[in-house]
């Protein structure tokens, strides 16, 4: 698949914002500054379409990226971050909470995670999460760069074990520096959104 354009269409609190014209989704979800807007922007081949921040918290929307005006990439709030109080930690689960609910374009979710560390309670959460709502899960681990080759198992067992990830969930090692993984979600993607047409 051949990125040619993307750009931040909506950015939704509630259904009512949505978009109307029935393209799929893709959902990202992860810990705040896991990397998602590194993430985005490695996909689509832009530097700055998605924020990176060196604050943690930043995003308080949803966020609808149209890539090449058939499918939306959308950037969700991150969890676990401390500083955010409790009250909006509350209205960001509610607002994902609405979107899962109700969505029927949604396609994959893509769950970001950094391929260096152990999936944290919030992951293992998030995770279970996704699945009592019966939904398809992609793992992409980030950071992959940062680790040698011979550790690359270990931490791919890592991931798999303490998320227990359920049969025909996959795992995808991703780096926004040396680009690996990225033609794979590509892959993924266009085979998800050449299924609906």
């Amino acid at each position: 698949m051949k990125i040619t354009s993307a750009e931040l269409k909506i950015m939704a609190t509630r259904r009512s914002q949505y978009p109307t014209d029935s393209k799929s989704e893709f959902l990202l979800v992860g810990r705040s500054n896991v990397g998602k807007s590194s993430f985005i922007n490695t996909l689509v081949g832009r530097k700055n379409l998605a924020r990176t921040s060196s604050h943690p918290g930043k995003t308080q929307t949803l966020n609808f990226y149209e890539v090449n005006k058939e499918f939306y990439l959308i950037d969700v709030p991150g969890y676990g971050y401390a500083e955010v109080s409790k009250k909006t930690r509350e209205k960001f689960g509610k607002m994902i909470e609405e979107y899962l609910e109700t969505r029927k374009e949604l396609k994959r979710v893509f769950m970001i995670i950094d391929f260096r560390h152990k999936p944290t309670e919030d992951d293992i959460l998030m995770y279970n999460f996704l699945k009592y709502y019966n939904l398809k899960v992609t793992i992409i681990a980030t950071k992959a760069d940062k680790i040698g080759s011979s550790k690359k198992e270990k931490c791919k067992k890592q991931i798999i074990d303490t998320l227990d990830l359920v049969v025909g969930d996959e795992l995808i090692i991703f780096s926004s520096i040396t680009k690996e993984g990225r033609d794979e979600t590509l892959k993924t993607i266009e085979g998800l959104i050449v299924d609906t047409i």
